[in-house]
C-alpha cells in the first residue's frame, strides 16, 4: 500500500536554489567553493575540486551541505 507524499512548504530561499547554481560553505575551518547537483529537502549535493575534497578530507568531490549552511555566490 503506498501513501501519498504530503506536500511539504519550502522557504524562499530554498525554492530559488536551481542546479549548477554556485555556492560556498565552510567546513574544517575551510572555506569551499562548489556547484549545486542535486537539491534535497534539507539539503543539497555539491560537486567540489578534488583539491578542495583532499583539503577538508571528505573521500571524493561531492558532499552534502545543509541548507543552512552554504551561501550563494
Amino acid at each position: 500500500m503506498a501513501f501519498p507524499r504530503k506536500e511539504k512548504d519550502v522557504s524562499d530561499f530554498v525554492a530559488a536554489r536551481h542546479i549548477d547554481e554556485e555556492i560556498s560553505f565552510v567546513r574544517n575551518d575551510h572555506e569551499v567553493n562548489g556547484t549545486i547537483h542535486k537539491i534535497l529537502e534539507n539539503s543539497v549535493i555539491v560537486k567540489i575540486s578534488e583539491e578542495d575534497a583532499d583539503l577538508i578530507g571528505v573521500a571524493s568531490n561531492m558532499t552534502v551541505v545543509a541548507h543552512k549552511n552554504y551561501s550563494v555566490s
